[in-house]
């Protein structure tokens, strides 16, 4: 993209926020149930954004994306977020794997996937976590990968809470490819076509009630010597990495539903009349929208904070680990106070906010739960001012 084709992002980011409420919101139900209507509702959609010309707006333009830098997408991505069908219709979910895939990949990895990435044909998934090991310690990841006569790899193990993996190509797994449980080294991302022979869809987990999580297997599973993503060993740092920019955009899409979950706050307490009058002159009322305006706005200019250094290549473990938080706990309060105006109807079908509610709740950790990133950023604050004091003579 030249300078003289740069989009106007705030018109771009009214277009895609206009598209999600009226494309999206209404067929939401259809697309949390799944099956063939969903998936053929979701191809619709798609077709739709296409046209509008708002189909991948931050993938690479060479691909057939719309060529956003990161630092432009961030508002568009908060517009997207307030469904979590949003970056599906519109073609964004794959930027993890297309920008991970872009940096670390092999030439034959690339030239056979990001095309298919970027236009929605080929489907992901990220393999990480196991069933009997802590999510917040990576390093004892038991699964294994093993060096076959020929080259390639074999590739042993079980993962769980895996988004998507029922319906992906591909799957990016962490395996032990040297060294033994607890070294952080040793450890290699590999990217594991899903129709290989052994790879196993073994069970969906619903998170409290809800879709979209699985358990997976790999009983001896063959992959191709240049499908090591990244440098052999250096597993963690390329997931680090990934993890950087995946809490970041997360966090902006809670909070566009942390937004659309004040909006109905609000809503709701304007047009609510009861014998006394409308909820909106309840002083009690008026805590629970001060409250929820104050953790959107005390969450925002975080997350925003956060993704301009990502965006610049920076450290900013710090401000990730922030933002992840703030906006994790901001979707959970204001849709929690949402649910409390709306009463029993908050509650039931009619409204998005149980599934808003539920989101925000599995956010606390998801990613790293909160008491993670606490312990990770006050480590670092303290150790940077230690190191940084001078030493009295």
């Amino acid at each position: 993209m030249t300078d003289h084709d740069v989009p106007d992002v705030d018109l771009l980011r009214k277009r895609v926020a206009a598209f999600v409420r009226d494309r999206v919101f209404p067929v939401e139900q259809v697309l949390d149930a799944g099956g063939p209507t969903a998936g053929d509702l979701r191809e619709r959609l798609r077709e739709e954004a296409g046209r509008a010309g708002l189909w991948a707006l931050p993938l690479p333009a060479e691909l057939g994306g719309g060529g956003l830098s990161l630092g432009a997408y961030a508002s568009i991505a908060e517009a997207e977020g307030a469904s979590d069908h949003g970056p599906v219709a519109l073609g964004s979910a794959s930027l993890l794997d297309v920008t991970m895939l872009a940096r670390r990949g092999s030439t034959g990895v690339r030239a056979s996937y990001l095309p298919g990435l970027v236009s929605g044909g080929l489907r992901t998934c990220y393999a990480m976590t196991e069933p009997d090991t802590p999510g917040t310690e990576p390093a004892l990841t038991a699964t294994r990968a093993e060096r076959l006569p020929g080259g390639g790899w074999r590739v042993t193990g079980r993962k769980w809470f895996v988004s998507n993996a029922g319906h992906a190509d591909l799957v990016t797994v962490l395996a032990r490819t040297s060294g033994s449980a607890g070294d952080r080294g040793g450890l290699s991302l590999l990217l594991v076509p899903t129709g290989s022979p052994g790879f196993r869809v073994v069970r969906e987990l619903p998170i409290l009630g809800a879709t979209g999580q699985y358990e997976i297997d790999f009983d001896g599973v063959e992959v191709a010597e240049d499908h090591l993503v990244g440098e052999l060993g250096q597993g963690l740092a390329v997931a680090g990495e990934r993890l950087q920019l995946g809490r970041t955009l997360r966090a902006l899409r809670w909070l566009g539903q942390a937004q659309r979950a004040f909006d109905l706050l609000c809503d709701r307490a304007t047009e609510r009349w009861g014998g006394r009058g409308p909820l909106a002159d309840r002083q009690l009322v008026q805590q629970h929208v001060f409250e929820a305006l104050l953790a959107l706005r005390t969450a925002r200019p975080l997350v925003y904070e956060a993704m301009a250094l990502v965006a610049d290549g920076r450290d900013a473990q710090v401000e990730v680990g922030l933002a992840k938080t703030a906006a994790a706990r901001a979707l959970q309060d204001v849709a929690d106070r949402a649910v409390q105006v709306f009463g029993a109807a908050g509650l039931g079908p009619d409204t998005p906010l149980p599934a808003l509610f539920r989101t925000g709740r599995t956010a606390r950790i998801l990613d790293g739960p909160d008491e993670q990133h606490v312990s990770s950023v006050a480590r670092r604050v303290l150790r940077s001012r230690r190191d940084s004091a001078v030493t009295p003579a």
